[in-house]
């Protein structure tokens, strides 16, 4: 058997999944490399707690080279090119070749193509901004605090409701119940609409239980940074005294340059395999764009949303395929989209939606409870994700998975 290359862009959920599941299953002859411009991975899921003061940045960070099993290459250095006819990588540092392509380079963040909004607005969606954001929420005692989802597609879609919901929390235990109100603006109709009326209608219940404003159909055009006005389109503005954002996403530009990326800038994929128009060449997570059967509203077609949870199962089956291709044995299943999320609602609780997001005719997501046992299981997965592979990182995988066992939930490994 002749050895094979393997490369992998990114070194989020999915690359780090991707690339320990094919180290997994491949013989050592076969040489596995991970390109990665950043060489410490910030765990996404607990940059909320950093914004609270709940975890420090020491925390919630590793080296990538601790979260890969042994000979997976790092190299750390950016991805500028790749050219599929003479299947090679061009980093900043060197060239490479590959014989498979694993894309995991995640969504990028682009606060510059909305007017005044990169020079106002905090964010909870990078490690960096969430430690700034850290630093100006201790200051703040008085005013209105607005969230806004400044644009759609946008990655982790509970993210938003959870700040707006820790933020709320946070102030409450601060200030005087009154001092600080807190306003959550989104263009969606609806919390999480991807999921359905039901299970967004009991998002927003839970928001406006903690006092919380939201403001659904709500597309932002501007940000007056002087007057500190929110502007909407067909809507009226909005005064903020601190703006926290989600700003617009958008997928990378070597794959638009590269000819993945489809009219969206996303890149299109087979639902099931993961692989591209390309068969040696496979995206996974957030830098993918895969329909959805059913759409809740007639105008508007669903596509899966961009979550850790769908990056790290889409990893396991392109690793998998990949690694079936270079052995010769049998695929190893397909993508299901089966979805889980636990939301935190400030105070140690948490709810736990979860559901089959191919399911025909629509999704079908439901949210249980909110309740302490689901901020444990959080707490939980982001110990058993920051631990080295192995033996720790085993004992973690049984513990959370007893513990989903008593609760009656699936694990979410």
């Amino acid at each position: 058997m002749n050895p094979k290359n393997i490369v992998i862009l990114g070194s989020g959920i999915g690359g780090l999944v991707a690339a320990n599941e094919l180290r997994r299953r491949l013989a050592p002859e076969h040489h596995i490399t991970v390109i990665e411009k950043n060489g410490l991975h910030a765990f996404a899921p607990s940059f909320l707690w950093l914004m609270t003061g709940d975890r420090d940045p020491r925390q919630i960070t590793r080296s990538v080279r601790s979260l890969l099993r042994p000979n997976v290459e790092f190299v750390e250095a950016q991805a500028l090119h790749i050219d599929l006819s003479a299947q090679r990588v061009e980093t900043a540092r060197t060239a490479l070749s590959f014989d498979y392509l694993v894309i995991a380079l995640g969504a990028e963040l682009a606060p510059e193509t909305i007017p005044g909004l990169a020079e106002s607005a905090h964010t909870f969606y990078t490690f960096d901004g969430a430690g700034r954001l850290r630093d100006a929420i201790a200051g703040f005692k008085r005013g209105k605090v607005a969230i806004v989802v400044s644009a759609m597609p946008y990655k982790c879609p509970g993210a938003p409701h959870e700040g707006a919901m820790l933020l709320s929390d946070y102030f409450r235990r601060r200030t005087a119940q009154r001092d600080v109100e807190v306003h959550l603006f989104t263009p969606e109709s609806q919390p999480l609409p991807v999921a359905g009326p039901q299970l967004g209608g009991r998002v927003r219940q839970l928001l406006e239980s903690k006092g919380i404003g939201f403001h659904p159909l709500h597309k932002l055009t501007g940000v007056n940074t002087q007057s500190r006005r929110l502007l909407f389109e067909g809507k009226e503005p909005a005064e903020y005294d601190l703006l926290v954002a989600i700003p617009p996403h958008r997928g990378p530009a070597l794959l638009r340059e590269a000819g993945l990326a489809n009219e969206t800038g996303w890149v299109p994929v087979d639902r099931g395999t993961l692989s591209t128009k390309h068969g040696n060449v496979f995206a996974v997570g957030d830098v993918t764009t895969i329909s959805m059967p059913g759409r809740w509203n007639p105008d508007i077609p669903l596509t899966l949303p961009k979550a850790g949870v769908f990056a790290h199962g889409q990893a396991l089956v392109a690793a998998r395929r990949i690694a079936a291709e270079i052995t010769g044995a049998h695929p190893d299943g397909e993508f299901c989209a089966d979805g889980y999320c636990m939301l935190e609602a400030g105070e140690d609780l948490a709810g736990f939606a979860f559901g089959n997001f191919f399911a025909e005719p629509s999704p079908d997501v439901r949210l249980r409870n909110v309740g302490k046992a689901w901020h444990i299981g959080k707490v939980l997965f982001e110990q058993w994700w920051l631990a080295k592979p192995g033996f720790k990182k085993e004992s973690l995988r049984v513990a959370i998975e007893l513990g989903a066992k008593a609760l009656r939930v699936p694990a979410v490994l």
